[in-house]
């Protein structure tokens, strides 16, 4: 009888010490591979096999294309790169990023509930805002297992809260408890109900990650076209429902929760209002320029007005910085984890 055998974790800020205090606890033996997304940027250095290695038991390495699975190892995702799984081997790719992040958790998630159904148990540890969410209703609907930190356990709670709202989690945990119930859970056989088919979105979303382009017809077919517009290429949203969770994708791949996308658009209106400045504070200079030219010249009344207009710009861009800092002091301090320290 087939046994849970496929171990995928993601995490953000926050989640080093969670992945570090799991797999210290985990035996040498652990009959499972397990599979590890932790956002870090572009320019990280991928330090977390070396960590693992050092603390715990398990080998650990950095996931490579094409690898052959071996139980009982910790595949960890490359820099810039996402981590898939297909029967038996490992993928990375180039693919786009998703919720502003690449290595990203719901591509891993997906591709495994895709590839392996009730097989697989998704774990979400600390990290801000909610990737991982929608990988992880697709582990459930596979008939797959769902854990998630308790969030008063993590040190950032946003995306073990979000899985929580989002999803019907099997088992809600500290990170001290989740070892053993690993070891519960890879040693029960699997029941036969609660398994769900492969959905067409499904594939075609685990197509997308592994950089397989679908068509056009079957990109229209995700979802409604939404009136947004992606902040990356400016394509044409789709909007995907997957029960209460609501996410985006554009017919090129990137791919957005509700929340990240609102996070890009606020970045995208902050670099507009800063150009804005920037503009404004410019011509202000030139006007000045000018007003000193025509002095010289001998043409005090023109040179009045351009200096009076400066003024008025000058004061214009004060406005707009001081409603930009009025904003900022209103933001919640929140940790995105796209650095992880």
């Amino acid at each position: 009888m087939p046994r849970r055998d496929i171990v995928v974790i993601g995490a953000s800020a926050g989640g080093r010490e969670a992945i570090v205090e799991l797999s210290r606890k985990l035996p040498a033996d652990f009959p499972a591979p397990i599979f590890i997304v932790w956002h870090m940027p572009p320019s990280g250095t991928g330090i977390l096999p070396y960590l693992l290695s050092k603390y715990s038991q398990l080998k650990a390495s950095t996931a490579k294309d094409g690898e052959e699975i071996v139980p009982g190892h910790v595949y960890c995702a490359p820099v810039d790169h996402h981590l898939l799984i297909e029967p038996g081997r490992i993928r990375v790719t180039k693919g786009p990023r998703e919720n502003r992040f690449r290595p990203a958790i719901d591509p891993l998630f997906r591709s495994a509930a895709y590839a392996y159904g009730p097989r697989v148990i998704g774990i979400i540890l600390s990290g801000a805002l909610n990737d991982g969410t929608s990988g992880l209703w697709a582990i459930k609907d596979r008939g797959g297992v769902a854990i998630v930190q308790d969030p008063a356990d993590a040190l950032v709670a946003g995306m073990p809260e979000s899985a929580l709202q989002n999803v019907e989690v099997d088992y809600r945990v500290p990170v001290s408890e989740m070892a053993q119930l690993l070891m519960q859970l890879v040693s029960e056989p699997i029941e036969a109900k609660g398994r769900a088919p492969v959905s067409h979105k499904l594939e075609i979303e685990v197509k997308i990650a592994k950089e397989d382009r679908p068509s056009e017809k079957d990109i229209q077919t995700l979802g409604q076209v939404s009136e947004f517009t992606c902040p990356e290429c400016h394509g044409t949203l789709w909007q995907l429902v997957e029960g209460n969770n609501l996410r985006f994708r554009c017919r090129t791949g990137h791919a957005y929760s509700a929340d990240a996308l609102l996070e890009d658009m606020n970045e995208s209106i902050e670099a507009m209002e800063w150009a804005a400045i920037r503009g404004i504070e410019e011509s202000a200079v030139l006007m000045e320029h000018l007003a000193r030219h025509l002095n010289q010249s001998g043409q005090a009344d023109t040179a009045d007005r351009f200096i009076a207009r400066a003024v008025k710009a000058r004061k214009r861009s004060e406005q707009i910085r001081d409603a930009l800092f009025s904003d900022n002091e209103h933001q919640p301090e929140e940790e995105h984890g796209n650095a992880p320290t």
